[in-house]
């Protein structure tokens, strides 16, 4: 999977963050679900209940949310590729073990970039869609904003775990 897509504005978007933390922080913070409950969900709309990685291709990425007091909803998705400390891909299109998903909402994969930079790590998190009416619907439906606050959450996460 290195470098093997070509990033679209009008199917992807990117958000871009510097942490100053090291890698091997960032790739924790990503990697372990302890963490993942700590930052993935927008505070403010809600939580995580339960999160289960497998982090190798093939491996399940899952997630389960609850907006307010609403109902617990589950995300699955199947990682595919996954180099410590430089890149992590995942896709809600799979499941666990490369199986065909069944889902009711827009599928994305989420390809997750790191490299040191300076005296910290340069984050970039992609988010690749199948058309250009499926990014917009997530544009329109909060998805981008909820990536940039949760992404916010994960910046702030890391920094506090360098204490």
């Amino acid at each position: 999977m290195r470098k093997q897509f070509a990033f679209d504005p009008t199917l992807d978007f990117a958000i871009e963050r510097f942490i100053d933390a090291p890698p091997r922080l960032v790739w924790e913070a990503l990697t372990k679900p302890e963490h993942l409950k700590e930052w993935y969900m927008p505070k403010p709309w809600g939580r995580v209940v339960r999160a289960e990685m497998d982090v190798r291709p093939g491996g399940i990425f899952s997630i389960d949310i609850a907006v307010g007091d609403g109902p617990e909803a589950p995300n699955l998705g199947c990682f595919l590729d996954v180099v410590p400390m430089e890149r992590l891909v995942w896709t809600s299109m799979l499941f666990p073990g490369y199986r065909p998903a069944v889902f009711d909402d827009i599928p994305i994969t989420a390809i997750v970039t790191m490299e040191a930079a300076g005296t910290g790590t340069r984050y970039v998190f992609t988010a690749l869609h199948r058309n250009a009416a499926d990014l917009e619907t997530n544009k329109a439906s909060g998805f981008y904003q909820g990536t940039e606050m949760a992404v916010d959450q994960f910046v702030a996460h890391v920094i506090g775990m360098k204490r």
